[in-house]
């Protein structure tokens, strides 16, 4: 069995805590990652797109990852993002493998209109530079055919899991049906998706919810899992829609309301960094609202 079956339920996904300077608060990280590793997801993933790895340095991210094992304790692998550019993914993937990773996240590069064959040269290039269990993130430029995915699994031998953040049910469905057991199927775009990914059969999904209510994401996927979809569309109406309503206010705010979440709840987490913008002074009475509501899940 690879390490990619046995990635059943929910991928933990922990913020990078920042102090305000914007220097990384790697205390704060580790005592995050503790507290989450309490609860039993099958993974936990460092440097993510909500860890801000685009917003770090090579070095900072593999620092990142470093803490995070060390917080894990063994509890549960650590999935590392990886990215930029193909040099910078391949010193990133080394130094996350040296580091203690267990598998990669390949993210896509930083280049928007690249053509599919430079697409496979990067992430083959990147997967082959450890002997890790490796997954593509398909996100927001980055789409893909089933036939494309099919192809990237026959050229990338160790790539055993997907990561969907598209978000397309219909597409994914039909990539899944094409690749078949080949690859391991991640729901990937966010907590508001569950139901559908559950729907068309994925094995897990990857949750920002997590790091502010680990309960309630483990919740959502053993109803999921179950195919109670009765009970997992009333968690997402009460507890989803209106969170993931305040991400929507402003691009970024997938990061920044969650740090602001956790700040609320005496959790580390800081600003974020540039690009991306902190939530509002006006934002906070409405985020407090749901630190009250998601006490049900303490």
């Amino acid at each position: 069995m690879s390490l990619a079956q046995k990635f059943t339920g929910v991928f933990g996904f922990p913020i990078t805590p920042f102090k305000k300077d914007l220097s990384l608060d790697l205390d704060g990280l580790a005592k995050n990652v503790d507290e989450m590793t309490k609860f039993p997801f099958c993974a936990i993933v460092a440097a993510g797109g909500t860890g801000e790895i685009y917003s770090m340095s090579v070095a900072e991210n593999i620092e990142v990852v470093k803490r995070s094992v060390e917080a894990t304790a063994g509890r549960m692998p650590v999935v590392a993002g990886v990215g930029y550019n193909t040099p910078m993914g391949v010193e990133m993937a080394k130094g996350m493998e040296k580091a203690g990773a267990q598998a990669l996240l390949i993210m896509p590069p930083y280049y928007t209109n690249a053509p599919f064959e430079g697409l496979v040269s990067y992430y083959s290039t990147i997967s082959a530079a450890t002997g890790l269990e490796v997954s593509l993130y398909s996100r927001d430029w980055a789409a893909f055919s089933a036939d494309q995915v099919a192809r990237l699994a026959e050229k990338i031998p160790n790539l055993t899991f997907w990561k969907d953040g598209q978000g397309d049910a219909r597409k994914y469905q039909r990539i899944m049906g094409a690749v078949g057991d080949r690859l391991c199927w991640i729901g990937g775009i966010g907590d508001d998706c569950v139901s559908a990914y559950f729907a068309v059969g994925v094995q897990s999904y990857t949750s920002s919810i997590s790091s502010v209510a680990p309960k309630l994401s483990l919740a959502m996927a053993e109803a999921g899992m179950k195919r109670d979809f009765a009970t997992l569309d009333q968690l997402v109406k009460k507890y989803v829609h209106p969170l993931y309503a305040l991400r929507d206010r402003m691009k970024g705010y997938e990061v920044s309301v969650m740090k602001t979440f956790m700040e609320l709840m005496g959790k580390p987490a800081g600003p974020v960094r540039p690009p991306l913008v902190d939530t509002k002074p006006s934002e906070e009475a409405d985020i407090r609202k749901l630190v009250e509501l998601y006490k049900d899940w303490a």
